[in-house]
């Protein structure tokens, strides 16, 4: 039984992971040209154009991509609940999928930070698919950063401030 919850939770973790990805490259207006972000558009398509029809856009918000978001993650947690023998309080309920969702965001962050990092040496100047989806995910951040700490000489601890700040994020969530 528990290789079955273990294989159902990654599943329906990997699925909340790309509608979580999805969402952050909106909000950043990351290119979807990029083929790991036409990849994860495919993924995520069967729940969010239909939820577009119902929900519109408000402001620069996709509605339906945050409802999907919100699904899944409820979905998830109600899921795993179940198989562990039942579903009990609302609220906490509700506080796992919020904690769950602002796990996976600085997981996501954290992991998008190393990558970022480890291709700035590889290539620093060339391409790479997902390299430039790296970049916009992690610049806008990493930019804030810079302003209070800049680079000394050619050395750059943005990175090092971010997944400092991300750990500690990570720590008090527990």
């Amino acid at each position: 039984m528990e290789a079955i919850r273990y294989i159902v939770d990654m599943l329906l973790w990997l699925l909340l992971l790309a509608f979580v990805l999805r969402l952050l490259f909106q909000l950043v207006r990351a290119d979807f040209r990029d083929p790991m972000a036409d990849a994860i558009v495919r993924v995520t398509n069967w729940l969010i154009l239909p939820l577009r029809k119902l929900l519109p856009p408000v402001g620069k918000v996709d509605t339906a991509t945050v409802v999907a978001v919100l699904l899944v993650a409820g979905a998830r947690t109600f899921i795993i609940m179940a198989m562990a023998g039942g579903v009990g309080d609302l609220l906490v309920f509700l506080r796992i999928t919020l904690l769950d969702l602002v796990g996976l965001v600085l997981r996501i962050y954290l992991f998008a930070m190393l990558l970022y990092w480890l291709t700035s040496f590889v290539s620093p100047s060339g391409y790479a698919p997902g390299v430039r989806l790296l970049a916009q995910l992690c610049e806008p951040i990493l930019k804030r950063v810079r302003r209070i700490i800049p680079p000394i000489g050619q050395i750059d601890f943005s990175f090092l401030w971010v997944s400092i700040a991300i750990g500690a994020l990570l720590v008090l969530l527990r």
